[in-house]
């Protein structure tokens, strides 16, 4: 049985945005803990404007993927890595991967609709992660 509090098919989508070492991260390195310590379940997408290597040089999905496979997945009995060439993906196609997650943080996209909190500098203006916590509960509702 789930014991999350939210009881919703559709997670719940939060944006923490800002500009790079905004403090983005930090907040949602501490923020993750606290709601899961109110029963939910966390799932974080990072937005990366710039493109990125996922995999790490010498291990076998590496060299598949450098091989020319448009995709590779590595899983173990606890977790799973896919990585995979898209055209313009988009968080939507992401969300898909996380039908669990009682609340989805998103890193990044400032132009994007979801209600979000908008880091500034400096990193120790951020919002206390309680308080943070409590609001998003209460969109929630």
């Amino acid at each position: 049985m789930d014991s999350s509090p939210l009881k919703k098919n559709t997670p719940f989508i939060f944006a923490i945005s800002g500009y790079k070492n905004s403090g983005k991260t930090t907040l949602i390195t501490k923020l993750i803990p606290e709601l899961k310590q109110r029963g939910y379940r966390v799932a974080v997408i990072k937005h990366d404007g710039h493109d990125f290597e996922a995999d790490v040089p010498g291990t076998d999905s590496y060299r598949h993927q450098k091989a020319g496979a448009y995709g590779t997945a590595v899983f173990s009995s606890n977790r799973i890595l896919i990585t995979k060439e898209c055209r313009e993906p988009n968080e939507i196609q992401l969300m898909r991967a996380f039908p669990e997650a009682d609340i989805i943080l998103i890193e990044g996209l400032k132009k994007s609709n979801y209600p979000k909190y908008y880091c500034n500098y400096p990193k120790e203006s951020l919002k206390p992660v309680k308080e943070l916590a409590d609001e998003i509960e209460k969109m929630m509702k």
